[in-house]
């Protein structure tokens, strides 16, 4: 009898021992709009930044966390995912604590590029637990 509660109290350690505490965290997805006169020249023309504010990327989460961004050229029919050559023009960007710099040049890194107009990006911000 002894030994068949010491069996059923071990399997029972082992059993509660193998569990796992699961924590989900959800992204926060967050629309913007970038207008055309958001982009700023360097470089004699072949290249445009635009930044946009993000007080949701503190110290912390620009080590920690992960960023996503998404452009759309359509208002919001359709996003692709940065970083992204489109129409010859090469779209990157950079995390900086309270900020997303958007980038744009030629594609092949030579000729010079023209600002798109007003196009909405969409950032994904992802938590690191």
């Amino acid at each position: 009898m002894k030994r068949s509660i010491l069996l059923i109290c071990l399997s029972l350690l082992v059993f509660a021992a193998g569990c796992k505490k699961e924590m989900i965290v959800p992204n926060r997805t967050i629309i913007t709009t970038l207008n055309s006169g958001s982009w700023i020249q360097s470089n004699g023309g072949r290249t445009y930044t635009a930044a946009i504010d993000m007080p949701e990327i503190d110290n912390y989460f620009n080590d920690h966390g992960g960023v996503l961004v998404y452009i759309s050229f359509d208002n919001g029919g359709t996003y692709e995912q940065v970083p992204q050559v489109y129409n010859g023009v090469s779209y990157s960007y950079i995390t900086r604590t309270g900020k997303i710099v958007m980038e744009i040049q030629s594609s092949d890194g030579i000729g010079t590029v023209t600002p798109p107009g007003t196009v909405r990006v969409k950032i994904v911000l992802i938590d690191s637990v």
